[in-house]
């Protein structure tokens, strides 16, 4: 049974492990948000006590020279990919949103950590709007991207989205949109999905993602969808009514969300999140550090779904 210490890593959110070879990769927002930093290890939990290596700084000007937020670390036919959502201004718009686009950054030596990373600019999509949280995959034989963003004309801060991909920063046709906030779990403190994360099981592949404020009432929704239907089809993806993962007053565990997916080395999925261990946040919650990174097995039930559980209390 794999338990680990509950912080795993202090001060990180959005937290995203890449598991490649016979190592792991750390990356995540830092709370200075101004920099993107990398640890590697020979297993999960080296990564606690690995060395950050900080891979790049954001520049005084220009369109990623603010709030760098929710970075990826991804492999793609032997080159290193970060994405990660920047704002050319802390000042909001004319709708009260940050200002963020999504970038990304290529790396084609072998090791990420010294390697060179080169600007590839920003992935552009049929809104020029707010958007954030991109992730990618490769399934039925495509590379697929997976973001957030605002519609203009649906209400709220960010629905999901899902495109095929011509190149790691390059969209392929249409998006469509896979979901977006209606439930009452979904759009308390501001209407929300963002943060989209990818699991399978067998004939199945699942989304989970991040709903509402980022405060207590962050928590963590589910999408699925058989792995041989169409998946840029949205009736073919189905929704969970209730959220997956939420606030445990009882374990003092506030707001978990914000996920991505690894393994162990014997092959169990866990779920990567953050969450806070008070409430009393004072000011503006995105300016709290104290989003902590925590790791939690993911059960199965007999159905084939999965089970995130309840977020587990601190560990002295």
């Amino acid at each position: 049974m794999h338990t680990w210490p509950n912080p795993f890593i202090e001060q990180r959110a959005d937290p995203f492990i890449l598991q490649d070879g016979s190592h792991y990769y750390f990356i995540a927002s830092v709370p200075e948000y101004d920099r993107l930093e990398i640890r590697r290890a020979d297993s999960l939990e080296g990564l606690r006590d690995a060395t950050s290596v900080v891979v790049w700084r954001k520049p005084e000007s220009g369109p990623m020279s603010e709030l760098i937020w929710a970075p990826e670390l991804h492999h793609i036919e032997n080159k290193w990919y970060i994405y990660f959502a920047a704002a050319h201004t802390q000042a909001l718009d004319s709708l009260g949103m940050f200002q963020h686009r999504m970038f990304a950054l290529e790396c084609t030596n072998d090791d990420p950590l010294t390697g060179v990373w080169v600007e590839k600019g920003q992935i552009k999509t049929p809104f020029d709007t707010f958007a954030l949280d991109a992730t990618t995959f490769s399934h039925q034989g495509k590379q697929w991207y997976l973001w957030a963003q605002k519609s203009p004309d649906i209400a709220g801060n960010s629905n999901i989205y899902l495109a095929e991909l011509s190149n790691p920063w390059t969209l392929k046709g249409e998006p469509v949109m896979l979901s977006k906030p209606e439930y009452d779990w979904e759009c308390r403190g501001f209407l929300v999905n963002e943060g989209p994360a990818v699991l399978r099981l067998d004939d199945t592949l699942f989304i989970s993602y991040s709903a509402s404020a980022t405060d207590e009432n962050y928590c963590m929704g589910l999408l699925w969808i058989a792995a041989d239907a169409d998946p840029l089809n949205p009736d073919n993806w189905q929704k969970s009514p209730h959220p997956v993962f939420t606030t445990s007053n009882e374990n003092r565990q506030y707001g978990p969300g914000h996920n991505s997916f690894t393994k162990t080395s014997d092959g169990e999925d866990v779920l990567v999140y953050h969450a806070r261990n008070y409430t009393e946040i004072e000011g503006d919650p995105l300016y709290d550090p104290n989003r902590h990174t925590r790791l939690k097995l993911v059960h199965w039930k007999e159905n084939g779904m999965p089970d995130f559980g309840i977020p587990p209390v601190d560990t002295p």
